[in-house]
């Protein structure tokens, strides 16, 4: 192999390793289930999650957050052009776009939900809290489906329920912490119907039966949508349905957890323990492959936007599957078909990852003033 070939695969794999590293320590969640999924998709989903990492880590970090907006609609277009910044994850995301043709517009409306954040956005009714999370969820599961080499419209519209039904965990295990921080996601007029004095209440944030009952009712409607997202599960290629259904599974239960904590998620962060997170996984790799089910339903109004434009482009799409598709036997004898003793080393594996990345959360948490350390976009 040429030299210049073997150092450019050099620091295509270092880039990869920053990436995951970055995961590891922010987006648990996430990093365990990818694991489940085929290492040539693995590699594109990791960088891809850091890129949105580093975005949403870049507009909460910096005080000037519209300078830090414009820095990055910056890198994206250099990411776009080919040129990104001398960054791990710039260069392992302009790989991600070149190689699967990922439509800017995905990444562009993240950047656009990063923007509603920056300008201080609240939303008034349950459908400005989905176009938000349209922008900052369901076109990450967009971008993860195309990775996987997947444009039908059906199954599109079926990941952004994912994606938007993992943003509604998302705004009701966060609520305490968005209020200490004077914000509210939680669509206003519904917690306006049960009584509640917003600004009073953002003043001093209290749990009470209202945000309970807020909760609950945004949480009941995350669940209907996971329920949708399940048959889009099943018409994806057999290898990458263990990662994408355990990812499902795991964020649900943060939900279930903030449930099982009376719907506080003011005074207590719902936190899913490794044990559990474990057996999850477990029934992730038992229920592969999935039987074939409809998944016809037309997608979310909030979503059809991104729907719309990654199916836009379909070419680049049928070769991978192709790819993932004629080596399906060797994949799901690493996914989810192996013997039992090397699933069951996969599930110890990973149960001592939990058990070290909670230990890390939890000493870096006692020295940031003993408080909760917030996981951004993908965590759990």
């Amino acid at each position: 192999m040429p030299l210049f070939l073997r150092e450019t695969q050099t620091s295509e794999a270092a880039d990869l390793a920053a990436c995951r590293q970055m995961l590891s320590t922010g987006s648990k969640s996430f990093f365990a289930a990818s694991f489940f999924l085929p290492k040539m998709i693995r590699d594109p989903a990791a960088a891809l999650y850091a890129f949105c990492r580093v975005a949403d880590d870049a507009i909460d970090e910096q005080l000037d957050q519209r300078a830090a907006l414009e820095q990055l609609r910056e890198r994206l277009e250099r990411v776009y052009q080919g040129r990104p910044l001398p960054l791990a994850p710039d260069r392992a995301f302009a790989a991600t776009v070149e190689r699967f043709d990922v439509p800017r517009a995905l990444p562009e409306a993240l950047l656009e939900g990063f923007a509603w954040d920056a300008e201080g956005r609240s939303y008034e009714t349950i459908e400005g809290v989905l176009d938000y999370s349209a922008r900052v969820a369901a076109a990450v599961g967009a971008m993860m489906t195309v990775i996987m080499g997947v444009r039908s419209p059906t199954v599109l519209a079926r990941a952004c329920d994912l994606g938007s039904a993992m943003q509604l965990t998302n705004i009701c295990r966060d609520v305490g912490e968005d209020a200490r921080n004077g914000r509210v996601y939680l669509p206003k007029a519904w917690l306006r119907e049960e009584g509640l004095d917003i600004e009073a209440w953002l003043a001093n944030p209290t749990f009470n039966d209202a945000v309970g009952a807020v909760v609950k009712r945004v949480l009941d409607m995350a669940e209907a949508i996971y329920q949708r997202a399940e048959s889009g599960i099943a018409k994806l290629p057999v290898p990458c349905r263990p990662g994408i259904y355990a990812a499902r599974l795991l964020y649900a239960e943060i939900g279930r957890e903030v449930a099982r904590n009376g719907y506080d998620s003011v005074t207590t962060r719902a936190v899913v323990p490794p044990g559990r997170k474990v057996t999850l996984l477990s029934r992730a790799i038992a229920a592969t492959p999935f039987p074939g089910r409809s998944c016809a339903e037309s997608a979310l109004s909030e979503n059809q936007f991104l729907v719309s434009a990654a199916a836009a482009k379909d070419r680049p799409a049928r070769s991978r599957v192709a790819v993932l598709r004629s080596g399906q036997d060797a994949s799901q004898r690493q996914v989810g078909q192996d013997s039992p003793q090397s699933v069951g080393e996969k599930l110890i594996w990973v149960l001592d990852l939990f058990a070290t990345l909670d230990e890390r959360q939890r000493m870096a948490s006692l020295g940031q003033d003993g408080g909760l350390m917030r996981v951004s976009t993908g965590g759990g």
